[in-house]
């Protein structure tokens, strides 16, 4: 029989500066696919077969959060295939699913490495594992472990995990980790928006673009829980408009202007900021425990139309005020 312990991976609980590096630039977004580690049987310190077995993605921000808390601990890490995405994501997706945690544990020979058959789960990878199915076809038996790792010490001390530990939270530490990526995504096209703004239509414009964009990247996660309703899109509505307002102001404070031309003027920035700080807002839904695949699907189909025509009604606007001016009219 083929020994398998010689397959098996080493790694320990320490995250050094390349970690911390590699962690960081994956919350800038740079090489997305690139934070992997290899999928397989890894083992922590020196287990033996009475050892604990713990499930991860190959993310390495999931797999490093899972080893950098279960520092003195002996124990196996089985490392799924997914494709570098975080065990939540893959298991919506299915990477981290019932048959990859199979298919691993038939590689790797893990019933003729621990004697037990219990492999420990994250509760946030459980709407991708069929439990029954684990066990039909391996033997193996699927333990739901707490929704952080930073509760498996406790987790594994009391053998069970509290309705605490059940909890999925999402507080202003989680909520501003997810800002960069966003940040960053967005920030070269409102940089070109904004001066274009800036020679077509005056400084004002120009800040406006910058300001929805830092509203939707930065002010709605850390303000997500307490802008009224449930809708993310309605959510950035709310926010966009309440930014809008003073851009509002200052397009119809001129008195020279005629009063239909003031009107449309202050429209402008209430009919573009608002969904541009929505349509951002909804990139966060992905993100969050406040939303489900299917409510996704039902917001964008609802909103998107909406926001669209918002937005296309205050270019338009926009224009017809420029041609206007171009042409004498005002």
């Amino acid at each position: 029989m083929k020994d398998r312990t010689s397959a098996i991976k080493k790694t320990d609980s320490t995250i050094t500066f390349a970690n911390r590096m590699d962690h960081f630039l994956a919350r800038l977004g740079y090489n997305r696919q690139g934070h992997r580690v290899e999928a397989g049987l890894y083992q922590l310190g020196e287990p033996d077969q009475n050892s604990p077995v713990f499930a991860s993605a190959n993310y390495t921000l999931s797999f490093d959060a899972l080893r950098s808390h279960l520092k003195g601990v002996n124990a196996y890490i089985l490392v799924l295939d997914t494709k570098g995405i975080n065990v939540w994501c893959a298991a919506g997706k299915g990477t981290f699913g019932t048959d990859e945690l199979v298919h691993r544990i038939e590689e790797s020979g893990l019933a003729s490495i621990v004697s037990h058959r219990t492999i420990i789960v994250p509760q946030l990878g459980a709407p991708g594992i069929s439990a029954h199915e684990v066990a039909r076809r391996s033997g193996f038996f699927v333990q739901y472990g707490p929704v952080r790792a930073a509760d498996l010490p406790r987790y594994q001390e009391n053998g069970i995990a509290t309705p605490e530990m059940r909890r999925v939270t999402f507080p202003l530490r989680d909520r501003i980790v997810l800002i960069p990526i966003e940040l960053v995504h967005i920030i070269t096209p409102t940089i070109i928006i904004a001066a274009i703004l800036w020679v077509l239509a005056g400084p004002v414009a120009s800040s406006a673009a910058v300001v929805a964009t830092l509203t939707g990247t930065i002010l709605f996660p850390i303000l997500l829980p307490f802008i009224p309703t449930q809708d993310f899109s309605m959510k950035g509505l709310i926010l966009g408009t309440i930014v809008a307002i003073p851009f509002s102001v200052l397009f119809g404070a001129d008195q020279n202007l005629p009063q239909w031309v003031a009107i449309i003027r202050m429209l402008i920035p209430l009919l573009i900021i608002p969904p541009v700080v929505a349509y951002l807002a909804l990139n966060f839904t992905g993100s969050t425990p406040f939303t489900s695949r299917t409510g996704v699907r039902k917001e964008i189909f609802r909103y998107i139309p909406v926001l669209t025509l918002m937005t296309a009604i205050g270019i338009v606007l926009g224009i017809l005020l420029g041609i206007s001016r171009l042409t004498g009219v005002i």
